[in-house]
């Protein structure tokens, strides 16, 4: 399991993150059981069977936004996530300091919001300033 930083804390990270693999279409990607972050693409194309596996099993749900998409995309539906995962895709990355921020503020997410990708420790200031509450910093570095 990989380590976060949540809240000032290292902790175990007990979701699981669904990727595409090749072949994989968002229709048909198996879900894995049990706490899942699923791309925006899964979440639009399965919204109601996540929803309905979420209460039926009480397991968490959470949605992660690679670095071109936008909290737009997710606004109406924000309340029906525990997690939310926002990209970095390069250390440069400015659009994804934005999505955190329009999230918090202009919709009002309160849950957990956690960066990912190439991220930096000499980053996780400015990371919390923009709302975010827990990082995955890539495993050659030390959490």
């Amino acid at each position: 399991m990989f380590k976060l930083i949540k809240n000032g804390q290292v902790v175990a990270d007990q979701w699981k993150t669904l990727t595409l693999a090749e072949g994989d279409t968002p229709h048909s990607v198996k879900l894995p059981v049990g706490p899942v972050l699923v791309p925006l693409s899964v979440w639009q194309a399965r919204r109601a069977e996540l929803i309905h596996r979420e209460y039926e099993h009480g397991w968490p749900l959470g949605v992660w936004l690679a670095a071109e998409e936008s909290a737009k995309e997710i606004g109406r539906d924000i309340d029906d996530f525990t997690v939310i995962a926002v990209e970095f895709d390069k250390f440069s990355d400015g659009n994804s300091y934005s999505t955190a921020r329009l999230l918090r503020e202009r919709y009002a997410y309160q849950g957990e919001l956690r960066a990912v990708g190439n991220i930096g420790r000499d980053q996780l200031f400015y990371l919390r300033r923009v709302g975010f509450n827990t990082f995955l910093l890539p495993p050659e570095q030390n959490a």
